[in-house]
């Protein structure tokens, strides 16, 4: 029952700070040491339940996701305009997904083994926080995703590629970056949303053919190495399905707050939660 428990207050931290510039795979990996598995739940958990949090995103910008694709394909065989602004989208999200496809399949090892340190989640935690708020502070707000470039598609997939490393936060690399190329508060935000979506189940739904295909428990893990996985797939199933259910809320509550408010409150949360974790490992009460 507690990996029951456990798994629960995973998929509820997942569907809290998923959509909040703050990182959900760092808040997953330190939940884990306080919870009574006492370990990181591990990057292949990490991925599945992010498909409940991303059915979220779809459900949330179904209309706005049904006029991308529908304009895509109208633009992709003639029967609209290529320049198109919606189908012009469309292809700025495929060419954005690209390079976070690309360094997650080549450093994937070190994605799922050594970049989960607990030190580097403190680090990126500061570090991106830091960099979060000059960009909020100093960046313009005039672009809307008309405007976009394929400059900026390639700049703003590439920062969403950091997001691979716990600590970073998706939406806070993909939402800093826009507005550091001068892109409106809910266009950045909207955006960044709008671009996991590929990524983001593309990755879980990898994570969740591997597990299924191969499952690693505690003997396959003393004999082939790999990591052995501390829930079932039920529960699994279940953490992704509460993640999923409070994203929605999240996703509203954070699109009507960024219309009028700043990233501040986050940046500050960020550096509060890394110097707490730096102090900790500092002190031996948890371990990297």
């Amino acid at each position: 029952m507690s990996s029951w428990f456990d798994a629960i207050i995973l998929g509820i931290v997942q569907g809290l700070t998923e959509f909040l510039p703050i990182s959900s795979s760092a808040h997953l990996r330190i939940a884990g040491e306080f919870l009574r598995t006492g370990a990181d739940p591990g990057a292949a958990f990490t991925a599945i339940i992010q498909l409940g949090t991303e059915t979220a995103v779809l459900i949330y910008f179904l209309p706005d996701i049904a006029h991308i694709v529908s304009s895509w394909f109208k633009a992709l065989f003639g029967r609209i305009p290529r320049n198109d602004p919606n189908a012009r989208l469309g292809w700025f999200i495929i060419v954005g997904s690209i390079p976070i496809v690309v360094l997650g399949l080549v450093f994937q090892n070190q994605i799922e083994t050594v970049l989960r340190s607990l030190w580097i989640v403190a680090g990126t935690l500061i570090v991106f926080g830091i960099l979060l708020g000059v960009a909020d502070r100093l960046g313009a707000k005039f672009y809307r995703l008309r405007e976009m470039t394929w400059r900026h598609a390639l700049l703003l997939g590439l920062a969403q590629a950091l997001a691979l490393i716990p600590g970073v936060s998706r939406s806070g690399a993909t939402i800093g970056a826009g507005r550091a190329l001068g892109y409106e508060r809910p266009a950045a935000a909207r955006y960044s949303f709008l671009l996991a979506i590929p990524a983001v189940f593309g990755s879980g739904l990898y994570e969740l053919y591997k597990t299924l295909k191969d499952p690693c428990d505690a003997a396959a893990a003393r004999a082939t190495g790999c990591t052995a996985e501390i829930f079932t797939m039920p529960q699994t199933l279940v953490a992704g399905i509460v993640a999923g259910v409070i994203g929605f809320i999240v996703i509203a509550f954070f699109m009507r707050y960024i219309a009028k408010g700043s990233f501040l409150p986050f940046v500050i949360y960020r550096i509060a939660l890394g110097t707490a974790l730096i102090v900790l490992l500092s002190l031996g009460v948890i371990q990297a």
